[in-house]
């Protein structure tokens, strides 16, 4: 199964060669530091590509990547894990590593192999172009989460850890997530150091918990609470923030934004 693009020409351009055009302004120079996590924004690129190409960039892009993404539609599984064969953006068709997804099924019970919650969400979509210009020969391992508690969430992250620690190749873990959601620049700032804070300090169990107690409209906390879990059990050491932005700063409208941050786990 090939899952075909849905928000190319909305969040990102729709043709090849726009798209590499618009990657090769808001992509700096790759670096060679390798990491065992990324947070990076999933917007339209006008808004947020600036901030994920500069993550991206970041740090070494190797072969395998698992990507975690919120679900925002609610559809299928929970825990949805693409497992087999590619996704295609305009720039190129990225191949599913079947046997790393096989290995996440088959160690988390909470995780399943299902298309159905992939098939009308952006949140992975847009971060795959990213890959594709920097390291086109990865692989990827998409995974949809959707609402669970804390302990599933930990649950999971735990077993992805248990199974990348397993592997001799450098795997990438890939969380997307937008930050604050329509609140003021300021407001939308407060709250969102608050959330980065956690991150910076590894502690997923800080950042559920802050983001349910200053009522934090960030999407994708769930992934991201996977990935610091997962990147805790592979011995990261630090998290380290690359670039945080609203979108107001690209519309000169702050009195309603949204967040976005792009942090390193290292």
């Amino acid at each position: 199964m090939t899952r075909e693009p849905i928000v190319a020409g909305q969040f990102y351009p729709g043709q090849k060669s726009g798209l590499i055009q618009t990657l090769q302004k808001i992509v700096p120079k790759g670096s060679d530091e390798p990491a065992k996590g990324l947070v990076s924004p999933h917007a339209g690129y006008i808004y947020s590509g600036a901030i994920a190409g500069q993550v991206f960039a970041a740090s070494r892009i190797p072969d395998k990547i698992v990507i975690l993404g919120p679900n925002h539609h609610g559809f299928g599984h929970p825990a949805a894990v693409f497992a087999r064969g590619s996704w295609r953006t305009p720039l190129s068709e990225t191949q599913i590593d079947e046997d790393l997804a096989g290995q996440l099924i088959d160690r988390c019970s909470l995780l399943g192999d299902d298309s159905v919650a992939h098939a009308r969400e952006h949140s992975i979509e847009v971060q795959l172009p990213f890959i594709q210009f920097l390291a086109p020969q990865a692989k990827i391992v998409p995974i949809c989460i959707g609402h669970s508690n804390l302990e599933d969430l930990m649950t999971i992250g735990r077993s992805i850890g248990e199974v990348l620690a397993q592997i001799p190749e450098d795997v990438l873990l890939v969380a997307s997530t937008d930050m604050s959601h329509y609140e003021s620049a300021h407001n939308a700032r407060k709250k969102d150091l608050l959330a980065i804070d956690m991150i910076r300090g590894l502690d997923p169990e800080g950042l559920y918990q802050v983001v349910a107690d200053q009522r934090i409209s960030m999407c994708g906390v769930m992934p991201v609470i996977c990935m610091l879990e997962a990147t805790r059990i592979l011995g990261a050491s630090r998290a380290e923030l690359v670039c945080y932005g609203t979108s107001g700063d690209v519309t000169g409208d702050e009195t309603e934004v949204v967040g976005y941050a792009g942090m390193t786990v290292l």
